[in-house]
């Protein structure tokens, strides 16, 4: 059943697009995106492309997640179009894959899976007057229904839960209504904007950019296994942000709900308002992007609604475009959660993407510290919950672009990761647990 649902969203992912592009190839008033040329009257009024969500004074590729910035030299993949006042971009991606979590054997936790990681994205915006500007943002994933609520097998992965248990070793699906967010900025010049920006559900401002958003792991089909310590708040029921740009600084802060998402992938939980955040930002020049954060995030967890964590995080992400089909991007992440009377725990990311034409290279190291508790192991055996494990996880892998139809690109590749943890837990994971992948990359071509 999994295998024909994945097959049933491929064909309806390549019929969309494939009519998009060509109503985008035939229409009059509509951008070419090969040379950002336009035809008829609108050729005056639409000179400019698409800019910044926050920004009519910064170019669209800082737009990172939420209202995280990238680096501007970031490669932006889509369409872009134009009707009248608006312009739209739309974007998206499918995993189809086969995962064996432990080949091996090597433990008892492991799983295989047929599944597929999917995403689909429109945003718009428009000017309004002479410095405001209002944009939307849509996302949608069908993960839930492709993958069911228990998501897809990944060793040491934790976080939410199905049918009242917690996920353990599996990557948790996402929302069918990922994002749904506004935002409105005003220049107070060419250097100054504020903006105010709404998401139910939408991303408050806290961690780097979410890890499907970032230029050094957009050919990854996995989920960071430090996802809960760095960036796993990009799907919040209720969100409001303010914020303030001065030059290549950004200030920001966020009021938001902090409940995870619950187990109806479907719905729209309660809206709460709970939490806060607040977000530094800092973009030397076009190749870096720097941000540190910290949060208060209110009873996260549904099975464990006595705990509130207070979530730190750093980040840098560097982007150098190499040739015009050619880049390197690389991330490095901190990530730090303290619950109140439990151990503080880490996490470390470092990932890299080196993309040579049609050719994706990639690798990604963490180093997360995991609890008893988070990893629903028996305190009797292993010593009182908060009693912290390492897990460490190095993947290396490829993609390679096979055809495409129209602007739409279909990719095959795979990948290996290698895994490490305490020695306590051998009888549950074994020594050095290898996990495997082999994959479809559906995705639009570069910009």
């Amino acid at each position: 059943m999994t295998f024909y649902r994945i097959l049933t969203f491929v064909i309806v992912l390549l019929s969309l697009t494939s009519l998009q592009a060509q109503h985008k190839h035939d229409s009059s008033g509509m951008m070419n995106m090969e040379g950002m040329n336009m035809s008829g009257t609108d050729m005056a009024e639409m000179e400019m492309p698409m800019n910044h969500s926050l920004s009519a004074n910064l170019p669209m590729s800082r737009d990172g997640s939420g209202t995280s910035w990238a680096p501007d030299a970031s490669p932006m993949y889509g369409y872009m179009l134009h009707a009248k006042s608006w312009m739209f971009m739309f974007h998206g991606d499918i995993f189809p894959r086969f995962t064996q979590a432990d080949v091996f054997k090597a433990g008892t936790r492991g799983a295989g899976k047929w599944d597929a990681p999917d995403m689909l994205m429109a945003m718009g915006q428009r000017k309004i007057g002479n410095k405001g500007l209002f944009h939307f943002n849509v996302m949608l994933s069908t993960d839930a229904l492709i993958a069911g609520g228990n998501g897809y097998p990944l060793l040491f992965q934790t976080g939410e839960s199905w049918k009242g248990k917690p996920l353990v070793d599996r990557q948790h699906p996402h929302d069918l209504f990922s994002e749904l967010s506004i935002s409105y900025a005003y220049a107070l010049s060419k250097k100054t904007d504020i903006y105010a920006y709404f998401g139910y559900p939408g991303e408050p401002a806290l961690g780097p950019v979410a890890f499907m958003h970032r230029p050094s792991a957009m050919f990854m089909p996995d989920a960071p296994i430090g996802h809960h310590w760095e960036d796993a708040t990009h799907i919040t029921f209720g969100v409001a942000t303010v914020g303030f740009r001065y030059d290549r600084f950004k200030l920001e802060g966020s009021s938001f709900t902090g409940r995870e998402p619950d187990e109806n992938r479907y719905n729209f939980d309660k809206p709460r308002f709970d939490s806060w955040s607040g977000r530094l930002s800092f973009n030397p020049d076009e190749h870096w992007a720097l941000q540190v954060s910290h949060g208060f995030i209110k009873s996260p967890e549904s099975l464990s609604p006595g705990e509130n964590i207070n979530r730190t995080t750093a980040s840098a992400t560097y982007v150098n475009p190499l040739t015009s089909k050619s880049y390197m991007a690389s991330t490095v992440v901190w990530g730090q959660n303290k619950i109140s009377g439990q151990s503080l725990s880490n996490s470390v990311l470092l990932e890299a993407t080196w993309k040579l034409d049609r050719l994706a290279l990639y690798a990604r190291y963490e180093w997360v510290q995991k609890s008893v508790e988070e990893l629903a192991l028996d305190p009797a055996i292993y010593g009182k919950e908060d009693l912290l494990f390492p897990a460490n996880a190095f993947t290396a892998g490829l993609g390679y672009d096979l055809f495409s139809v129209k602007h739409i690109i279909v990719a095959g590749g795979g990948q290996l990761s290698l895994y490490k943890t305490d020695a306590t837990l051998g009888r549950l994971y074994g020594n050095a647990p290898l996990s495997a992948e082999v994959f479809l990359h559906i995705y639009p071509g570069r910009m």
